[in-house]
């Protein structure tokens, strides 16, 4: 075993992508002692994102302050790559739903607004290239207030600017262009997006997620019917605006916001995290590749990240191994997906808490990984 490429995500409230990796190089090396081993944080586009890049390119961490999902203020950071003028930016950071209380999630009031005013700050540090990730909004405006962060008009009938959140959705009557920031126009903007919801109807934001973000009924047949018009409205000024794209729908109409205001491309999370982290490269020389998460289910093999690692490493017929902190019976379905074998972490009866806690899981995970590495081991001596 010469070459190591390890990229895991993250075990969720224990382990960052580059801790857990650090844990597997210290396994393997005890067990290889001239390995190479390669660590290359990734993250499928929500949590993490940030982390990852920035890690993997040598990039830094910015602060700014912006304006929280409830119009407050508050001190955030987004990912600066110099050499490339690329902008990493989680939209949680600013327009999260871990940012409020439970008690005060209600999607007529929480905006996008904060997001706009991240862009705007990057911009001024000589950003061009954007990397955003738009999972876990508070919001449901349809981006309406990111945009207007960014000199986009969105007029009553008076022509006076409506208000912040889903409730001003309501009255807008008139949008105009002409005011946006016009170093706009020399971006470009990657949106990670794994959501395949469309803007409005029985599968839009409003109706599927609308309820985790504290609307009620009555609340998603307003919204619903808000984001209609201003979905119609938008197609009167740029008319390449489609509300029935897969994925407009993604983060309260962050989605619709990013591919009609701001040509956007979208991509899968993972995807889009593995290209900016040149993981392929790595895996290319690999001669093991290993990945994993925090729970292995059944949605790890639809889109996240261990399976998208191992479909590029399977591009180059690689074996992949994974490591978790639990498994689900489904799982199994990894296996269909390029994870050779995985390897729950947890390696005696305890409680979630004493499963999460940073120590045990550090312990855990290099207790595994260094007999999973001896088993190789023996195998290729033999």
């Amino acid at each position: 075993m010469k070459k190591i490429v390890v990229a895991i995500d993250s075990f969720k409230g224990s382990l960052s992508t580059f801790e857990a990796g650090k844990v597997i190089e210290e396994a393997a090396k005890e067990v290889y002692e001239n390995a190479e081993v390669t660590i290359s944080p990734i993250a499928d586009g929500g949590e993490g994102t940030v982390e990852a890049i920035v890690s993997a390119t040598n990039g830094d961490l910015v602060r700014t302050v912006v304006t929280n999902p409830l119009g407050e203020k508050i001190e955030t950071k987004y990912g600066f790559i110099p050499h490339t003028k690329t902008a990493i930016i989680e939209m949680s950071a600013a327009a999260g739903i871990t940012l409020i209380e439970e008690s005060e999630r209600n999607p007529m009031n929480t905006t996008t607004f904060g997001v706009g005013e991240m862009i705007l700050d990057a911009i001024s540090k000589g950003c061009r290239k954007f990397v955003i990730g738009i999972g876990g909004s508070a919001t449901n405006d349809g981006g309406v207030g990111m945009l207007q962060a960014l000199g986009f008009e969105f007029l009553d009938k008076n022509g006076k600017q409506v208000l912040l959140g889903a409730k001003g959705l309501k009255d807008i009557a008139i949008i105009k262009t002409e005011n946006a920031v016009k170093k706009l126009k020399e971006c470009s903007f990657c949106v990670a997006c794994d959501v395949k919801n469309v803007l409005c109807g029985d599968n839009g934001c409003s109706a599927i997620y609308g309820p985790q973000k504290g609307a009620t009924p009555e609340m998603i047949k307003d919204m619903d019917l808000w984001l209609g018009n201003y979905a119609q409205l938008t197609k009167e000024v740029i008319q390449t605006s489609d509300a029935n794209i897969p994925g407009t729908g993604a983060a309260g109409g962050m989605g619709f916001a990013f591919l009609s205001y701001l040509n956007a491309s979208l991509m899968s999370g993972i995807e889009l995290v593995m290209k900016e982290t040149d993981l392929e490269s790595h895996i290319k020389d690999a001669d093991l590749v290993v990945t994993g998460e925090g729970r292995l289910d059944g949605q790890s093999y639809m889109g996240k990240a261990p399976v998208g690692v191992a479909k590029l490493a399977k591009k180059y017929n690689k074996p992949v191994i994974a490591f978790s902190g639990c498994v689900t019976e489904e799982a199994i379905n990894c296996n269909d997906y390029g994870i050779d074998a995985f390897f729950p972490i947890v390696r005696k009866p305890c409680t979630l808490e004493e499963a999460m806690n940073i120590n045990n899981a550090y312990k855990n995970l290099k207790d595994t990984a260094y007999q999973v590495f001896r088993l190789i081991k023996t195998y290729e001596n033999k």
